[in-house]
């Protein structure tokens, strides 16, 4: 009806044509399978959108993915968009425009809140990654940290993290050394009681890791101003523009 192809399989779409993304969608306990098979296909960036996959599947998908040369982001993730140019999964902020500063989330809500509040402000945008809200997931934040520091379009980098795990401390101590541009912050769950899985399989607090202290603490001590709250994010990252 809409002039899309349709085919039986993945391999069979990439012997037709340049898949350059897989964007994955299928049920929790079929994502292992759907993964193999667009990496098996010589497809070389996937996003998983879908949540609760399995954490032994998504163990799988990550050791298969480095072996075989296949980045992705997810699962549990809304996905990515390049203003101006393409959206995969459902990143779909309205009125974003192109510019320098780039967004790297782990809470697929605030994937979509925060590029619009900042297309309010006149904040242009050079990309926008939702990492996904997993324990295991495809990118951390470090590894689009590399990737953004030899990007030439983004100038600037807002991280927008949460409770659970040690993706911003990880992230922190990069920026301390590694990267030469500008970054600013803002962590979800402040109040979020210990023990208790906030949202979705990431956001949890154990043992007294994964804090909202812990990543505030790393981010200060880096240099990396933190926005208390969502209605602070505007001011913090104009001033990289």
């Amino acid at each position: 009806q809409f002039g899309i192809p349709v085919y039986d399989s993945v391999q069979q779409a990439a012997s037709k044509h340049r898949i350059d993304a897989s964007v994955i969608y299928v049920p929790a306990p079929f994502v292992q399978d759907a993964a193999f098979e667009a990496i098996d296909a010589g497809i070389k960036f996937m996003v998983i959108v879908t949540d609760w996959v399995p954490l032994h599947s998504e163990i799988k998908i990550k050791a298969y993915a480095k072996h075989k040369g296949t980045r992705y982001i997810g699962p549990n993730t809304m996905g990515m968009m390049v203003p101006g140019q393409t959206s995969l999964g459902g990143v779909l902020a309205p009125g974003v425009k192109p510019g320098g500063i780039a967004i790297v989330c782990r809470s697929g809500a605030l994937s979509n809140e925060i590029p619009s509040r900042l297309a309010e402000q006149g904040v242009k945008l050079s990309v926008v990654i939702g990492l996904g809200g997993d324990p295991v997931v495809g990118s951390r934040m470090i590894d689009v940290l590399k990737l953004l520091k030899e990007d030439e379009q983004t100038k600037g980098v807002l991280l927008v993290g949460e409770i659970g795990g040690t993706m911003e401390e990880e992230a922190a101590e990069y920026i301390k050394t590694h990267f030469n541009k500008q970054v600013v912050a803002f962590i979800a769950g402040r109040t979020a009681p210990r023990g208790k899985t906030m949202g979705h399989a990431g956001a949890m607090i154990m043992s007294g890791r994964g804090t909202a202290e812990s990543k505030i603490k790393a981010f200060q001590l880096a240099g990396v101003p933190v926005a208390k709250t969502l209605l602070e994010i505007p001011s913090l990252v104009k001033q990289m523009t």
